[in-house]
C-alpha cells in the first residue's frame, strides 16, 4: 500500500517536471524485423471461453501494470519462420528491481489460445509463452532467446510495475500548463463517472460488488495484488456495498476510496507511480492502441459484447501493408495511430506509421477530445469530399467513417491523366461519395441521388452498428462493432440463410427483411429483381463491353482507351462500394448507364443502339423502337433485323427454319437483288456463383463441341447470337457447374 506522503514527495518535485516538459518525447516500443515480445490481452469472456480457472486474472495486455498482477508474456516470430525451423525458447528475468523475488513462470493460457489481435495473426505466431508477476515497484527486462536452425534471435522487453494513484496525482501535471490538458475533457466522459452513477442508482438494480472491478482503478482481488488500487482501499476503510442504490452514495464513501473509484486514466495507462517518480518518464506508463486495454472490460458477454463484435470484423484484420515507415501516405486510414494523429492535425510527416489494427481507441478517444463528440468519438466534422466541391455535413455520427470511406481521387481529373493498370480506380472504398451522390464520371450529365444521404439520421453508424443481442443467431457475425448490417450466414453461394439487419430501413421502407428489395428491371433483362441484384446485372452488362471483351469481370491494363477508363472508373466505384445500390441506388444505376451508354451509344440499357432507333423511329422512347417490336409487320423482331443489318421499317417474308427473305435493294449493276439471312439466339438464365459453356453439334449422339468460352453467372439472362447458314442443322445446349 502507498503511503500518504506520496502527493507532498511528488508535488517537490513538479518544478522538473516543468522544466522538463518540453523537451519529452514519447517512446513506443517497435517490433523488432523477425519477432517481438507481446503481453497477451485476456479478457473476461475469454476466460470463460476457454475453461480458465474463475478467479483468473484479466490482463488489458499492457508492459505497465500493478504489483502482484500478471503480465502473459508471448515470444512471437515472423510467420516466414517455418515451425520446423525452431528449435526452442529460452526464457531469462535479465534484470528485476532491488528486493524482487520475482521469477518467470509456465503461462497459464492454453496452446489453443491465439495471439490476442487478430490483425497480428498472419503476421507472427507463437513460439512460446511465459507469465512474469511483478513483486516490487520498478523495471523488469525479460529476455527471449528463439533458436533456430539459421541462428539465434533474441527478444527483449521492459516491463514497468507499479502502485495506483489515482487521478488526483494525475492532474498535477496533466491539466493544462506545460502539458495539454487532459482531465477536462476526460471529466465530460462516461467513464469519469462510472461508479459514480452506478453506485447512486442511475444504472439500474443490477450493478453489484463483481461489477466494480470495470467501474474502478486496480480492482484485482488476487491476494497477491497489493498495489493500492479500489480493493485494497476498500479494505483499508472497511467500506461496504450498499444495501440500497440510491443517490448519496457515492458521497458516502471514504475520499481515499472515491480517488480510486470511476475509470481514470491508470485504468487504460497502467498504475502512474513510477511514471510519477521518475519525474513524467514516458517510458514507464502504457501508451497502448491495442483492443485488448478497452477490452479487458468491454468483452463480457451477455452484457458487454463490444470485443467479441470488434473482433469478427474487418476493422481487427487491417492489412499490415500500408503501414510502415515508407507509407505515411496510407496509415492516416490503415493504423490506429495514424488515424488519430491525422485527426489530430498533425502533418503527415509527423503521423505514427506503425503497425496497429483500426481498434477502438482509432474511433474513441478516451479523452474526449473537448469532451463534445457523442460516443467519445475523435471527431465528427464535416468531411470535404477529393473532388473539392462536396463536403457532408449532415451525416451525424457516421461522419467519422467517411474520414476514410472516400475516394481518394478527383475523379474526372485522375481519370484524364493516369494510365491504366491494376491499381486503377477510386481506391478501394468510396462508400462517403456514393452516399453523396458525387465524385465520379457523370459524362455531363446530371445523375440523380437517393435520399439516404438527407434522411438517415448518423448515417453510416445507422445501419452499420445495429444492436444485436448475444442470443441473436447471427451473434457476433452482424450489427454492432462487427460493422456488418447483413451476413451470408457462412455459405456465400446460399442466400435462403443470409441474416439483413433491415430495422434501420423498416421506418422509410415498411416491413422489409432484405437489403435486395424490388424497384425496377435496371438491368434490361426483362425481370425485375431485387435493386442488389439488378445492379449486379449492369456490373456484368460493362465488364463484357471492357476489356478482356465479353467477359463479365474486368482487369484494367494500360491498353485501356481513356473512353474506355471513365467507364472503368465508375464499375470500380460501384464495385468497391460494396453495397450494390443500396447507399445510393439512383446514382449507382445511372453512373453505370451512363457508362454502358457511352461504349455503346444505348442509353435506354435495352440492347439497341440509341443511334439506329433514332434513326428509324425518331426516339428511343417510341413503342415501335422497342427490341422486340416488330414494325414493318413480318413478325421479325427489331433486334434481331439489327443484328442483321436489315431496315426494320422494310418487311421480309419469315419461312420456316427461321430464314428470312429481303428485298436488299439496288445492287451496284442496278438490279434488284434477293438474299438469305439466317441467325439463331440463344437465351439462358444464370444464377450468381455458377458457371455456364455453350455446347453445340450437328447431329445428335455425341460428340458436343464448345462455343467460346465459359460464361460466369451474374442471376441475369445471357444471350448468344450466331450466324447459321452455313449450316444444316444445330442443336445447342447449356452445361452448368456449381
Amino acid at each position: 500500500m502507498k503511503s500518504q506522503n506520496t502527493r507532498s514527495r511528488l508535488t517537490s518535485r513538479l518544478w522538473i517536471v516543468a522544466a522538463m516538459a518540453a523537451g519529452i518525447v514519447t517512446s513506443h516500443a517497435q517490433p523488432t524485423q523477425l519477432g517481438q515480445i507481446g503481453a497477451r490481452a485476456l479478457t473476461p469472456q475469454e476466460i470463460k471461453d476457454y475453461g480458465l480457472p474463475a478467479n483468473s486474472q484479466v490482463s488489458g495486455g499492457l508492459f505497465t501494470v500493478g504489483i502482484g498482477q500478471p503480465v502473459y508474456l508471448e515470444a512471437q516470430v515472423r510467420t516466414t519462420i517455418a515451425d520446423s525451423n525452431i528449435l526452442g525458447v529460452t526464457w531469462v528475468l535479465t534484470s528485476r528491481p532491488l528486493g524482487s523475488a520475482a521469477a518467470l513462470e509456465p503461462s497459464p493460457l492454453p496452446p489453443t489460445m491465439p495471439i490476442y489481435n487478430p490483425g497480428d495473426r498472419g503476421f507472427y505466431k507463437l513460439a512460446s509463452r511465459q507469465l512474469l508477476r511483478p513483486d516490487v515497484s520498478g523495471q523488469y527486462l525479460v529476455t527471449a532467446t528463439v533458436a533456430t536452425n539459421g541462428g539465434n534471435l533474441v527478444l527483449t522487453r521492459e516491463v514497468t510495475a507499479g502502485t495506483y494513484m489515482g487521478n488526483n496525482y494525475c492532474q498535477l501535471c496533466h491539466s493544462g500548463g506545460y502539458l495539454p490538458d487532459m482531465m477536462t475533457p476526460w471529466s465530460l466522459t462516461h467513464h469519469a463517472t462510472a461508479l459514480t452513477n452506478a453506485v447512486d442508482g442511475h444504472y439500474g438494480s443490477h450493478f453489484n460488488q463483481n461489477c466494480i472491478k470495470c467501474h474502478s482503478v486496480g480492482y484485482d482481488t488476487n491476494p497477491l495484488a497489493v498495489n493500492g488500487g479500489f480493493d485494497d482501499v476498500q479494505a483499508q476503510t472497511g467500506w461496504t456495498f450498499p444495501l440500497s442504490l440510491t443517490n448519496g452514495n457515492w458521497l458516502a464513501m471514504p475520499q481515499a476510496l472515491r480517488e480510486k473509484g470511476n475509470v481514470q486514466c491508470e485504468s487504460c495507462h497502467g498504475p502512474g507511480s513510477e511514471h510519477a517518480f521518475s519525474l513524467g518518464n514516458t517510458n514507464r506508463i502504457a501508451v497502448s492502441f491495442s483492443a485488448g486495454d478497452c477490452a479487458q472490460c468491454h468483452d463480457s458477454e451477455p452484457y458487454h459484447v463490444k470485443g467479441v463484435e470488434w473482433g469478427n470484423s474487418l476493422h481487427a484484420v487491417a492489412t499490415r501493408t500500408p503501414t510502415g515507415e515508407a507509407r505515411a501516405a496510407c496509415v492516416r486510414c490503415h493504423a490506429a495511430m495514424g488515424f488519430a494523429d491525422y485527426v489530430d492535425g498533425k502533418p503527415q510527416n509527423q503521423q505514427r506509421t506503425a503497425y496497429e489494427a483500426i481498434t477502438c481507441a482509432a474511433c474513441h478517444d478516451p479523452h474526449s477530445k473537448d469532451g463534445v463528440h457523442p460516443s467519445m468519438l475523435r471527431t465528427v466534422e464535416p468531411v470535404k469530399l477529393m473532388d473539392n466541391i462536396t463536403t457532408i455535413a449532415n451525416g451525424g455520427k457516421g461522419q467519422i467513417c467517411m474520414n476514410c470511406h472516400m475516394a481518394r481521387r478527383e475523379a474526372v481529373s485522375y481519370v484524364e491523366s493516369t494510365t491504366g493498370s491494376g491499381n486503377f480506380g477510386p481506391h478501394y472504398g468510396p462508400q462517403a461519395d456514393m452516399l453523396a451522390g458525387a465524385n465520379a464520371i457523370t459524362y455531363g450529365k446530371q445523375i440523380p441521388s437517393s435520399a439516404h444521404r438527407e434522411v438517415v439520421q448518423d448515417s453510416c453508424v445507422a445501419c452499420h452498428l445495429q444492436n444485436v443481442s448475444a442470443s441473436h443467431p447471427a451473434f457476433g457475425n452482424v450489427g454492432g462493432h462487427t460493422f456488418r448490417p447483413g451476413w451470408d450466414g457462412g455459405t456465400p453461394n446460399d442466400p435462403s440463410d443470409d441474416v439483413h439487419l433491415t430495422g434501420s430501413c423498416v421506418q422509410c421502407h415498411g416491413n422489409v427483411t432484405t437489403f435486395n428489395l424490388k424497384r425496377q428491371d435496371y438491368d434490361g433483362d426483362g425481370t425485375v429483381n431485387g435493386v442488389q441484384t439488378e445492379v449486379k446485372g449492369l456490373l456484368a452488362q460493362l465488364a463484357r463491353l471492357l476489356p478482356p471483351i465479353g467477359q463479365p469481370t474486368i482487369s484494367i491494363t494500360a491498353a485501356y482507351t481513356k473512353q474506355q477508363l471513365r467507364a472503368a472508373y465508375n464499375y470500380q466505384f460501384v464495385y468497391y462500394d460494396g453495397s450494390y445500390g443500396v447507399h445510393n441506388v439512383a446514382y449507382a444505376v445511372g453512373l453505370l448507364k451512363a457508362s454502358i451508354a457511352d461504349l455503346t451509344g444505348d442509353g435506354n440499357s435495352d440492347g439497341l443502339p440509341d443511334a439506329w432507333q433514332i434513326q428509324y423511329f425518331g426516339t428511343v422512347n417510341n413503342p415501335n423502337a422497342a427490341p422486340n417490336a416488330t414494325p414493318a409487320g413480318d413478325g421479325v423482331p427489331n433486334w434481331l433485323k439489327y443484328a442483321l443489318g436489315l431496315d426494320p421499317t422494310v418487311p421480309g417474308v419469315v419461312l420456316p427454319e427461321g430464314v428470312v427473305w429481303v428485298n436488299a435493294g439496288p445492287t451496284p449493276g442496278g438490279t434488284n437483288t434477293i438474299q438469305i439471312y439466317t441467325a439463331a439466339e440463344v437465351v439462358f438464365n444464370t444464377e450468381v456463383g455458377k458457371s455456364y459453356q455453350l455446347q453445340a453439334i450437328s447431329n445428335l449422339g455425341g460428340g458436343w463441341q464448345n462455343v467460346g468460352t465459359p460464361v460466369a453467372g451474374t442471376g441475369s439472362a445471357y444471350s448468344f447470337v450466331t450466324p447459321t447458314r452455313n449450316n444444316a442443322q444445330q442443336f445447342y445446349r447449356v452445361v452448368s457447374t456449381p
